[in-house]
């Protein structure tokens, strides 16, 4: 099972300690060494809006690029992407994440546009983005539920995902930490049909305790990926009472212990959600396993 790191972007980006391009690298370098291998490390937002991705392009150049480790990096709108294909082509993303909010309100609050208008724009940029050779996955967000209107229909989410055109990806995101396991499943099986062969991808908070639950239940209804954050830090700066996402040490040891092979060391990713929780001067970050360590009797397993 693949485990999408976000912490170097979704993670960071609700912090209010703004960190230093060199601490960024740092954490990334600290995520390629517990074995993530997929890496959501930059934004291209306005840095007014979200200061701490104002070097996203900075944060590019200077990742470190080891044989199997791909970037991604955040897009809203053609600017986005226009900022992303600036940079020289060995500092360029190897994907874009390009996020459609399923409800109107949230939409026009998160990227100043209605949903309709910005699944429009995605459709260029999408075609653009896959010109230039990148992989493109399409986020819709607030798929669960939404901050200000409540319940999303899921018929809405179906239809967006039908009219979204050629796509590489899809990600179900449940920004607010509202979902449960039914509409996970609900979910998968109202898209699939419209999006046949586009692999899945789920996003999820633990505002209400429920994202493992949630991750399980993507699990089980073929997801082929699921985001988390090293420390479990995160959150949307636009959504309010937003928490963080699923931890990726507390995910990663919820399905390597399930069988599943994530590639990833649990201790060390524990420590690197400790160290990015003491970079961000947090008391403690909202990961478990950095609490309570491996399971001791593990090695009997094996």
């Amino acid at each position: 099972m693949e485990i999408v790191e976000v912490g170097p972007r979704d993670g960071l980006q609700n912090e209010k300690r703004v960190l230093p391009t060199a601490v960024k690298i740092a954490y990334v370098e600290r995520a390629i060494a517990a074995g993530l291998r997929r890496i959501e490390v930059a934004a291209f937002a306005r840095p007014d809006r979200v200061p701490q991705m104002a070097d996203a392009a900075e944060v590019l150049r200077a990742a470190p690029r080891p044989e199997g480790v791909r970037y991604t990096a955040l897009v809203l709108n053609g600017r986005g992407l226009d900022r992303a294909l600036a940079l020289e082509e060995a500092a360029r993303p190897d994907e874009i994440n390009y996020v459609v909010v399923a409800s109107d309100e949230f939409s026009r609050r998160n990227q100043g546009m209605s949903t309709a208008d910005s699944l429009a724009a995605f459709r260029e940029v999408a075609a653009r983005a896959r010109e230039a050779g990148l992989f493109v996955t399409l986020t819709v967000a607030a798929a669960f539920g939404c901050p200000f209107t409540g319940p999303v229909p899921v018929s809405r989410v179906r239809d967006l995902v039908a009219d979204a055109g050629p796509v590489d990806e899809i990600c179900l995101a449940d920004t607010i930490g509202v979902g449960v396991p039914p509409q996970v499943t609900e979910l998968a099986g109202a898209v699939r049909p419209v999006a046949p062969g586009v692999p899945l991808r789920a996003h999820f908070h633990n505002t209400r305790n429920a994202g493992y639950a949630n991750a399980t239940a993507a699990v089980a209804s073929g997801f082929g990926a699921l985001d988390a954050s090293l420390g479990g830090i995160g959150g949307c700066p636009f959504a309010p009472a937003a928490t963080g996402n699923i931890a990726t040490e507390d995910l990663a040891y919820l399905l390597n212990r399930s069988g599943l092979a994530t590639g990833v060391d649990v201790t060390s990713a524990a420590g690197a959600g400790a160290w990015i929780g003491e970079q961000l001067g947090l008391a403690a970050v909202p990961a478990q396993l950095g609490r309570a360590g491996d399971f001791p009797g593990d090695h009997l397993l094996r």
